[in-house]
C-alpha cells in the first residue's frame, strides 16, 4: 500500500500495534530487570511512601495538550532533580533501553511515542542506583500526588505536570496497561518508570517497579 493510499484507519491500527509491542516489552522489562547492574541491597528509598493516590488529595483541572516539541531537560523541585533528557528507542527485548551507565544523572525518553506535554502517554526511564552510589531516580518513589514535575522543551516552553498517582508494581501480575497505558484520553500524561523494591541478589534484578503518574496542568516559557 503506497502512502497517498493508506487511510487514517490504518494509520491508527498501525500506532495501536506499535503501542502494543511496546506495552509487551515494558511488561517484560518490569518483571525481569536481568540486565541491570544495581547492586544496593535494600528497598529503594522512598518506597514505602506510594500509596497511590489519597482521597483526600484536591489536583488541578488538566491543560489542554501543546504542540510537538522536543524534551531537553527535567525539573522535579520535590526531589531536588534537574536532569537532561537524551533520546532513547527500544532495547532486544522490546522494552525502553535506560541511558548508558555512565550517564547516572541522565532521564531516557522513549522517543518513538509522545512528546512530553503534547497529548498522548510520554515515557521517561532513569536508573535508581548502581553498585556504588544512587542515580536520577533514586528517590522517585517518595514523590507525592500533587508535586509538580517540569519538562522543558526545545520551543522554549515548560510543560508542568502534576503528579496524580505513584505506585510500586512488583514483577508477579505486572499489568503494563494498568503501569503505562493513557489513564485519560486525549490529555497529556506523563510517566516516569524506574526500578524499586529491594534488590534480588540471586536474580540479580529488583522486585518492582515505581511508576509515576502525572498529567499535564500548566504551561510557562
Amino acid at each position: 500500500m503506497s502512502d497517498d493510499e493508506r487511510t487514517p484507519r490504518s494509520g491508527r491500527l498501525l500506532t495501536g500495534v506499535a503501542w502494543v509491542v511496546l506495552l509487551l516489552g515494558l511488561w517484560l522489562w518490569g518483571r525481569e530487570v536481568t540486565d541491570v547492574r544495581h547492586g544496593i541491597s535494600g528497598p529503594a528509598t522512598g518506597d514505602m511512601a506510594a500509596v497511590g493516590r489519597p482521597p483526600d488529595v484536591e489536583l488541578p483541572p488538566a491543560h489542554r495538550p501543546l504542540g510537538d516539541a522536543l524534551p531537553q531537560r527535567v525539573d522535579i523541585p520535590g526531589l531536588d532533580v534537574q536532569a537532561p533528557v537524551v533520546a532513547r528507542g527500544l532495547d532486544a527485548r522490546g522494552a525502553v533501553a535506560p541511558p548508558p551507565f555512565d550517564q547516572l544523572g541522565v532521564v531516557g525518553w522513549y522517543a518513538a511515542g509522545a512528546k512530553p506535554g503534547a497529548a498522548g502517554t510520554a515515557l521517561m526511564v532513569g536508573h535508581v542506583d548502581t553498585e556504588t552510589r544512587p542515580a536520577v531516580f533514586f528517590r522517585l518513589s517518595a514523590l507525592q500526588p500533587g508535586e509538580t514535575v517540569r519538562v522543558l522543551r526545545d520551543d522554549g516552553k515548560v510543560a508542568e505536570f502534576t503528579v496524580d498517582d505513584v505506585q510500586v508494581l512488583t514483577r508477579d501480575g505486572f499489568d503494563a496497561q494498568q503501569a503505562y497505558g493513557p489513564r485519560h484520553t486525549g490529555r497529556s500524561e506523563l510517566r516516569l518508570i524506574t526500578c524499586g523494591g529491594s534488590f534480588d541478589r540471586a536474580s540479580r534484578s529488583y522486585t518492582a517497579n515505581v511508576i509515576v503518574s502525572a498529567y499535564l496542568t500548566g504551561s510557562g516559557l
